[in-house]
């Protein structure tokens, strides 16, 4: 075959990016964030917090093996899963509302990939030098000096999503007792595993995929749109101001240039490798280091900031006809962003209420349904149920049980004296419980009967605050 018969590649060999040094606002803005980030990532593990003896003293802790969830003074037991529900749609519906007011401000300054990337190209910058060293190095052929230097960079590199991947796992228990095991060896292969698959993740995604991550495995550019309107505030070029173009001012006809001189310093700062100058693009993740860049650009040739900047499409038409654009709180409260306020605010006081609101001990009674009764030689009717207690508090319990209903029933805890059930610390118990009707009374005849059990302390605590819950069920009757 020819090679004018060779159908042409449908993909471009992928251009690396080597972002070049900027200060300013937004990039002073995303170290702090880095910093905040990473540091309460790594070092979270560590923190204590005294919760008593029976359990653990970690502040925060993924207690799998005991199915908890432990956070600070907060403890999250499996039924209440619905906590962890609520702050998940919490964080969706915060995602949608900074989307909404700000464009994609989640990837450019919070994203793990834009976080740990940020790390990478720090580490890479220390070692190989700005941008034009690093373009240099890039197409030096392979020597002493390069072989020294990617060498460094990548240890450092590997480093990191070592330490990445073992602050992950430390939430899993206690993170003392772990590091010891996993540098003893005696660690569980599962953590082994795990640190070497979050190692590798971290290493090639923040080190090498980089943009390419945003651009083809990241699904959030290409959902956004749906969360974002005319005004949005995203970062955009005026135009308007900037065209057209011109490096040299002193020539002849310069007066009719506009404000941008084609230096390509926006480009050059990108980490995504774009030219905001183009348009909006779904690769931009409005980090706003081109405004950095440009206004210190600015600065220099004498001519107004704000050449590159955040901007909505509503401003972008009335400062087209000369008009003065709006201001930014109008573009952040508006019906969209209300909306999605209230609703985040709904769930998170929602929340807050049911976790004052729950009580110390939790009760669940099941029905024998076979058989539905019993009746004894004397006549009377009775009903088995499967009882489980659940004690939240860090000592051991004494629980009585009692039951209420229109008619008189007898109450008896199998195991227990008087009806009282002693549940041991941040711990279940079950056991049988029957109910008992007396032949002549009208449960025994009725074929259903709405009764209720109550948990209550079996000595009323000093502080005066008695746990009290309750739980409703049925009495199965000899109808007739």
């Amino acid at each position: 075959m020819s090679s004018q018969d060779t159908e042409p590649s449908l993909y471009a060999a992928r251009e690396p990016v080597f972002p070049k040094r900027v200060k300013g606002n937004f990039r002073t803005l995303k170290w702090w964030l880095m910093a905040l980030m990473l540091g309460a990532y790594y070092l979270a593990p560590w923190i204590r917090w005294d919760r008593g003896p029976a359990l653990p003293d970690q502040a925060i802790l993924l207690d799998m093996a005991n199915r908890r969830f432990f956070f600070f003074m907060i403890e999250i037991w499996p039924h209440e899963f619905y906590f962890v529900a609520g702050l998940l749609i919490m964080a969706g519906l915060g995602l949608f509302l900074f989307t909404s007011a700000a464009g994609r401000v989640w990837c450019g300054y919070a994203c793990p990939q834009t976080v740990w990337t940020d790390l990478m190209i720090l580490v890479e910058r220390w070692v190989e030098g700005d941008r034009n060293a690093r373009l240099r190095l890039y197409r030096q052929k392979w020597d002493a000096e390069k072989i020294r230097k990617r060498a460094l960079k990548w240890t450092l590199w590997f480093l990191i999503a070592v330490a990445t991947g073992g602050a992950w796992v430390f939430y899993f228990t206690d993170a003392p007792t772990l590091l010891r095991d996993l540098v003893t060896g005696n660690a569980h292969p599962i953590a082994y595993t795990t640190i070497l698959i979050l190692t590798a993740t971290t290493f090639l995604f923040g080190g090498f995929f980089r943009e390419q991550v945003c651009i083809y495995a990241c699904p959030w550019p290409r959902i956004q749109a749906a969360m974002m309107d005319e005004d949005t505030l995203t970062i955009a070029y005026r135009d308007w101001r900037g065209e057209p173009r011109g490096k040299h001012r002193k020539q002849e006809g310069a007066e009719q240039l506009g404000d941008c001189i084609d230096c390509m310093a926006c480009v050059n700062v990108c980490p995504m490798g774009i030219d905001i100058r183009n348009g909006q693009q779904m690769a931009c993740i409005t980090c706003g280091l081109c405004i950095d860049a440009c206004n210190d650009m600015m600065d220099k040739v004498g001519k107004p900031r704000g050449l590159i900047d955040y901007i909505a499409l509503t401003d972008e038409t009335r400062e087209r006809a000369g008009q003065a654009p709006r201001p930014i709180w109008k573009h952040i409260f508006r019906p969209r962003t209300v909306l999605y306020t209230v609703l985040w605010s709904g769930v998170g006081v929602g929340l807050i209420v049911a976790l004052f609101l729950r009580s110390d001990i939790d009760i669940n009674v099941t029905p024998i349904r076979n058989p539905l009764f019993v009746t004894l030689s004397d006549g009377t009717i009775r009903n088995a149920y499967d009882i489980r207690l659940r004690n939240k508090l860090g000592e051991a319990h004494d629980y009585a049980v009692t039951v209420t209903a229109g008619e008189r029933l007898t109450l008896r805890l199998e195991g227990a004296e008087n009806n009282v059930l002693t549940v041991p610390a941040n711990d279940t118990l079950s056991t049988r419980l029957y109910l008992e009707a007396a032949p002549d009374s009208g449960a025994a005849h009725a074929e259903r009967t709405e009764v209720r059990l109550w948990v209550m302390d079996a000595v009323p605590p000093a502080s005066g605050k008695e746990a009290r819950v309750h739980h409703d069920t049925v009495f199965n009757g000899k109808a007739e």
